[in-house]
């Protein structure tokens, strides 16, 4: 499966933005979804993940909350919608699939498939 992330850009501290990842292939719905993000100087980390249906979802204790995560799998993609931003949350986010199924430990070394990153800079 192939992974386009969109959605990135500049936002000031409080603000919103909803990020989009678009799959292609048909068999999207099988996949386990997630989201990671890098800042500079720092390791890439889990922010969160959905399962193949989407009634299942975990969210790092730093965006919970904040963050919502939900996928359509109609339209092959996934969606990260960000509030309540703040400067710590300046990455590259980055979308992965996942044929493993959703558990609330799923880690990084588990997904198979990356996207090419977008860039959230949030400004104070």
């Amino acid at each position: 499966v192939q992974l386009q992330a969109s959605g990135g850009g500049l936002v000031q501290a409080g603000g919103s933005l909803r990020l989009s990842c678009a799959a292609s292939g048909r068999t999207f719905s099988r996949y386990t979804m997630g989201w990671f993000r890098q800042a500079p100087g720092k390791e890439r980390e889990l922010v969160a993940t959905i399962s193949r249906s989407g009634g299942s979802t975990y969210y790092a204790d730093s965006v919970k909350g904040r963050f919502t995560m939900s996928r359509d799998n109609a339209k092959n993609t996934v969606y990260l919608q960000m509030n309540s931003l703040k400067p710590e949350d300046t990455a590259v986010y980055y979308c992965a699939a996942s044929g493993s199924a959703w558990y609330n430990g799923l880690a990084e070394r588990q997904f198979d498939y990356w996207g090419q990153g977008t860039l959230v800079t949030v400004s104070s």
